[in-house]
């Protein structure tokens, strides 16, 4: 995808983007590609790829849902999908990353500063360990390539306000997933509302919407060893 087609692609899905915002998508390519040289922060670090398979991936659900503000919360955010595009586009987002990994942590710090992005707080943070000061305080939870979705629910719902969208973003298998995960994200106050399928090059994601419905029991979630030795 090049640079015109990545604008356009976006336009298409309704989010028009200023030139300041370009720029800002474009640095965060560079330092993307920079950075993976000496970290492992992805396996697709070519501009064109970079575009289409992680900031345009990034923002549809978003765009889909015409979201544009609210708290947002990224787990297992990595490199700052879905986050970081999100706030470039939406920069009305108050968007707080997740995520475990201190050295991938300094590189998330690196982008805000050089971005000059607002409204982000980025935590060296397990989502099992942050929910304890943060639950149900979110109006929308994302992950993207993070965990098997039974496992990935006891993560995320905790964090989703009432009436509050837990965002799912899976592959091809998202649907078996759903099914798959349909006990545990009842037992945690999620409602399955809608799923998207998108074509993203030669690929199919599926984005799975939950509704969080009702409170999520206080005793979860449990340390993440129970929850990858029995998922609900």
């Amino acid at each position: 995808m090049t640079r015109v087609e990545f604008v356009e692609a976006l336009k298409q899905i309704g989010v028009i983007i200023t030139p300041k915002q370009e720029e800002q998508f474009y640095l965060y390519a560079a330092l993307l590609k920079e950075w993976n040289e000496k970290m492992n922060l992805t396996g697709i670090s070519e501009e064109p790829e970079v575009l289409q398979m992680h900031f345009y991936d990034s923002i549809v659900p978003l765009a889909r849902l015409q979201i544009k503000e609210g708290k947002f919360a990224d787990v297992g955010a990595g490199a700052g999908f879905p986050s970081l595009p999100c706030l470039i586009a939406f920069p009305n987002l108050q968007v707080t990353i997740i995520e475990p990994l201190q050295k991938r942590c300094v590189f998330l710090n690196e982008v805000v500063k050089q971005l000059g992005l607002e409204n982000v707080s980025i935590m060296n943070a397990r989502a099992e360990d942050f929910v304890a000061d943060n639950r149900e305080s979110f109006d929308i939870v994302s992950a993207r390539a993070v965990a098997n979705l039974n496992i990935l629910s006891e993560l995320c719902l905790p964090l989703v306000k009432k009436d509050g969208i837990f965002l799912a973003m899976k592959g091809s298998s998202g649907l078996a997933e759903k099914d798959a995960a349909a006990k545990a994200v009842s037992i945690l106050g999620g409602k399955f509302e809608t799923a998207f399928e998108e074509k993203v090059g030669e690929h199919t994601h599926i984005n799975l919407i939950y509704r969080k419905c009702k409170e999520t029991p206080a005793k979860y979630p449990r340390a993440y060893a129970k929850i990858k030795k029995n998922p609900l």
